[in-house]
């Protein structure tokens, strides 16, 4: 990597906003190799997605300021790990899946003082599907299962993955069929739904 930085005329004009497209479909051809069961082309994007890792470090050990390269980021890695892990590096105890998290959120909370709302970390741009996910799991915490707009029951709920996917994409196909954008509409819901969050959090 280092080589590559240093000789590649096209390498060396590269910027951490540059690499951001090809982290993203780097990773995305990593879930899809897992979701199809494609052991071979999941070695193979593995090493592309750890490229981008390593191309991202090389490109921060040249910032004139605040410098890091693969072994600091392997560093802060490696401490971070032992800490959200007592129950392997330390004395503490868990003997259930459920038991781990707990010790796992207790050393993140730590870690992120500095933090002033459950909603703060998740990144504005997670895809709307996804960021509503995670959204609606950290509301709970705040509004219960009762925010001040209430999250709408579907009519007749799926009952498996594979219909869930099925009545989602029924909705895409309206949403299209009507004009709409569906990955708009669910953000704009979803800032609904924030709004909730923060104004229960302040008062």
């Amino acid at each position: 990597m280092r080589q590559v930085r240093e000789r590649c005329v096209w390498s060396q004009r590269i910027t951490h906003r540059d690499l951001v497209p090809y982290l993203i479909e780097e990773s995305h051809e990593v879930i899809d190799a897992v979701e199809t069961g494609d052991r071979a082309e999941l070695r193979e994007e593995l090493g592309d997605l750890l490229w981008q890792v390593l191309f991202h470090s090389a490109v921060a050990a040249q910032h004139p300021d605040d410098p890091f390269d693969i072994d600091d980021v392997a560093r802060g890695l490696t401490e971070k790990m032992v800490r959200r892990h007592p129950h392997v590096f330390g004395d503490a105890v868990a003997t259930t899946p459920e038991e781990v998290l707990v010790h796992w959120n207790a050393a993140k909370a730590a870690e992120k003082r500095e933090r002033r709302s459950v909603l703060d970390g998740v990144p504005a741009g997670m895809p709307a599907l996804a960021r509503a996910q995670k959204v609606l799991g950290r509301a709970v915490k705040i509004l219960g299962d009762r925010p001040a707009e209430p999250v709408p029951e579907p009519v007749e709920g799926p009952a498996s993955e594979a219909e869930l996917g099925d009545a989602l994409l029924a909705l895409v196909a309206q949403a299209r069929a009507q004009g709409w954008d569906a990955e708009r509409a669910l953000r704009e819901r979803l800032r609904r739904i924030e709004a909730d969050v923060r104004a229960a959090e302040v008062g």
